[in-house]
């Protein structure tokens, strides 16, 4: 059964709660303010992550949590200057993930090797979208509406929440910043699990508001490839596909993917999952019937050379392969809920 302990703490400038809360994942410690702890009955946590005792860093504000008891450390650091969380299991794999727009920054499997592209180049000012990595686009996709592309949750700070053995889990709530933007009521949670040789990332969304969502959804994933040349994705001959660049409508005829110049196609999602395929190995992605829709997308040298944020030559070792809702929105009734993920293995 969980237990909750409060503390008040009396100094000058005022009063604050330090909330000792006990759950199956762990002990967490939360700073709460005098006023909010009064008033808030939901006692709004503003700080509360699970750090390894013996790591000795601190946490955002100076605060340290207690050690995670019977599961897997998450530990706390510094990613080029920007807040991020890892998660490390016993036999080597690790990710880690920004609070700055739950932004899945690096997958390496146990052998060591990276899976995830994050560009050099990406911005990290805690303002700008990071190139690279899993970017959550939500509640937009691209330029479809008029919110900033790719619409808000990528560029907003999230909070650290706890989650089971071997999970790292993140949540955005509206605030007043998103309701200037866009006036609904919601939760998000991010979730990152890991198993040896897989991730799967899951977005889960809750209708807070009195009145119905409408949102699209794309987990934007930049798959690290040796070389562009040399990789090919198998698995959507046959689907119906919309090249974006040429504004074609058609069946794919090819038996797989190949890569030689800018690529941006959206697929209706087949039910099994695909393969990218390449000299090193192969890496099974799969996805969520939530997730109708598959975007395939290589930017080439052209595109490469113009993206402020990356490389020249940073198109040869990526391939984004998302699942995405994006051709019909998602419409969500108040108090529902809906879930869509993105599943990558290492065969």
């Amino acid at each position: 059964m969980p237990i909750t302990i409060a503390i008040r703490i009396d100094k000058a400038g005022g009063n604050f709660f330090f909330m000792l809360q006990t759950s199956p994942g762990g002990i967490f410690l939360n700073l709460i303010s005098d006023s909010d702890f009064m008033t808030n009955p939901r006692r709004r946590q503003l700080v509360g992550m699970q750090i390894r005792h013996d790591d000795m860093h601190s946490a955002p504000n100076g605060l340290r949590v207690l050690p995670r008891i019977g599961g897997m450390p998450i530990q706390p650091l510094q990613f080029r200057g920007q807040p991020a969380l890892a998660l490390t299991l016993p036999a080597g794999d690790r990710a880690v993930v920004a609070l700055h727009g739950a932004h899945l920054l690096s997958w390496t499997t146990a052998d060591g090797t990276e899976r995830i592209y994050l560009s050099p180049e990406a911005l990290f000012d805690g303002k700008s979208a990071i190139r690279g990595g899993i970017p959550v686009c939500w509640p937009q996709f691209n330029v479809r509406g008029s919110l900033p592309k790719h619409g808000f949750a990528r560029n907003l700070p999230w909070q650290a929440t706890p989650a089971a053995d071997g999970q790292l889990a993140m949540t955005l709530r509206d605030d007043g910043a998103t309701r200037a933007m866009w006036p609904h009521a919601f939760g998000l949670q991010l979730t990152v699990a890991l198993a040896p040789r897989q991730l799967r990332i899951t977005l889960d969304v809750a209708n807070t508001d009195a009145a119905p969502l409408s949102f699209a959804l794309a987990l934007h994933s930049y798959l690290r490839v040796d070389d562009i040349a040399h990789a090919r994705l198998e698995g959507l001959h046959g689907a119906p596909c919309w090249d974006s660049l040429r504004d074609l409508r058609y069946a794919e005829t090819a038996e797989a993917l190949r890569f030689t110049a800018e690529f941006d196609s959206v697929y209706t999602a087949p039910a099994a999952p695909l393969k990218l395929v390449q000299p090193s190995g192969t890496l099974q992605i799969a996805q969520s019937i939530t997730c109708t829709e598959t975007v395939v997308w290589n930017p080439g040298a052209a595109l490469s050379a113009k993206l402020a944020d990356m490389p020249d030559d940073g198109y040869r070792h990526m391939l984004c392969v998302e699942a995405a809702r994006i051709d019909d929105n998602v419409t969500l009734l108040p108090g529902a809920q809906w879930q869509a993920w993105q599943e990558l293995t290492v065969l």
